[in-house]
């Protein structure tokens, strides 16, 4: 179940990233200082505790880890600044030019510049210091010791549950997902996710028609929207939700930040739900990080023929619990939904009285149907099949998808926001 080691994620020239054990990490090679880089002054002091805190969290080579160790040592991050080379040297995991950019008060870092540029898009700073802090990330190995967060504030006991799995979902895992995240969302739970194309954006728009709180964990800055098509989505989770991220302002979106980013995904949660996945998705790095964790891990079956279903498949053979609908997950974590979820697993077949649309609906599957299948399996002339699945449609009751293929249309909430496809 273990993904790819997060160190192969490494810098390209001139970036700077952050491992979530380390550091982060400037490669210089072909990189020249452009000349208008504000450098600190090293005696300058700071009137917003803040300032300290991500003067010492953008320090190239500090990681997390590290960072810990140093207020474990001084007690806050003004001492760490205040400190003696030779005293920051004596600390675990501190190297020589670590310490030399602390005693330079992170020469190459503007903390307050970093500050404006949070608060300028409505980002708060939330420190390991502070109590909106999440409790849960508190618990997992190397915890960021900066979040910059929009929106609400999380509320106390949200028991939340994260929703991952493939940015090109099937039909049915889209479907899947967005029940999954309306019916935890109507239970009271939170529902966590990464916002990104596919499954996560299903599950979150499914949690936020049931009025329910959800929380977009990103890969990028704050102030970023990734993907764009989603920009309608992050304006409905800042109202409603949260989003949160530990790199800085202004990142931007790259291959190795979402398996780092993923560690947070499972660590606010209590279960992680993957809901489709292949066997090399990041989804499933997830689920490794989730048990590392102590998180418990779910995950939805779905076709034996289908390549988006064997990360999955594979889950469920390594003892992951097996999820059909919410009940399942709320069974499983001992959470008490607000009122009764019979709906939650797949709703009853509706009312069809004239026989052949009857008989082109029973052929009908939650995966998709070519209509040569279709005609097949009711072996029924081709032109009337084709005139009731019209008239089905128009019924809403089956849904037609590129390629002339078919699938069951399940009934929409009253309250049901539909993402954007």
């Amino acid at each position: 179940m273990n993904g790819p080691p997060l160190d192969a994620y490494a810098s390209g020239p001139g970036r700077i990233h952050r491992t979530p054990d380390d550091s982060w990490t400037a490669a210089r090679s072909g990189f020249s200082e452009p000349e208008s880089r504000s450098f600190a002054d090293p005696m300058q002091t700071w009137s917003d505790e803040r300032c300290y805190w991500l003067g010492l969290y953008l320090i190239p080579g500090l990681g997390n880890r590290t960072f810990k160790r140093l207020i474990d040592a001084f007690g806050d991050p003004r001492r760490v600044f205040g400190a003696g080379l030779g005293d920051l040297l004596r600390v675990e995991g501190v190297r020589g030019e670590v310490a030399r950019a602390i005693a330079r008060r992170g020469s190459e870092v503007d903390p307050e510049r970093e500050l404006e540029a949070a608060e300028r898009c409505g980002a708060r700073i939330v420190t390991y210091a502070d109590r909106e802090y999440p409790p849960e990330l508190r618990e997992i190995h190397a915890p960021p010791m900066v979040l910059y967060v929009r929106g609400r504030v999380p509320p106390p006991n949200g028991s939340p549950v994260a929703i991952v799995g493939s940015r090109n979902a099937s039909h049915y895992g889209l479907k899947v997902a967005e029940r999954l995240g309306r019916g935890l969302g109507r239970s009271g739970v939170a529902v966590v996710s990464g916002m990104a194309r596919g499954v996560d954006t299903a599950a979150h728009w499914g949690c936020l028609g049931a009025v329910g709180y959800t929380v977009a964990v990103l890969g990028t800055g704050v102030d970023q929207v990734y993907p764009r098509s989603n920009s309608r989505l992050m304006a409905r989770i800042l109202e409603a939700g949260t989003v949160l991220s530990e790199f800085p302002m202004g990142t931007q979106p790259e291959p190795r930040n979402f398996p780092i980013r993923n560690r947070l995904i499972s660590g606010l949660s209590r279960g992680v739900v993957v809901v489709e996945a292949t066997r090399r998705s990041g989804s499933l790095i997830t689920a490794a990080q989730a048990l590392e964790q102590g998180r418990e891990v779910f995950a939805v079956p779905g076709s034996v023929d289908s390549i988006k279903s064997a990360g999955a498949h594979f889950l469920l053979k390594q003892g992951a619990k097996l999820v059909e609908g919410t009940e399942d997950i709320l069974e499983e974590l001992a959470l008490r939904p607000r009122k009764k979820m019979g709906w939650v697993k797949a709703p009853e077949a509706p009312h069809i009285s004239d026989g052949l649309e009857k008989a082109v609906y029973g052929a009908l599957d939650v995966y998709p149907l070519h209509i040569d299948e279709i005609v097949r399996k009711t072996r029924l002339p081709s032109g009337e099949v084709l005139g009731a699945l019209m008239t089905l449609e128009l019924k809403g009751h089956v849904k037609g998808l590129p390629g002339r293929t078919y699938v069951r249309s399940d009934p929409p909430a009253p309250d049901e926001c539909p993402p954007e496809r």
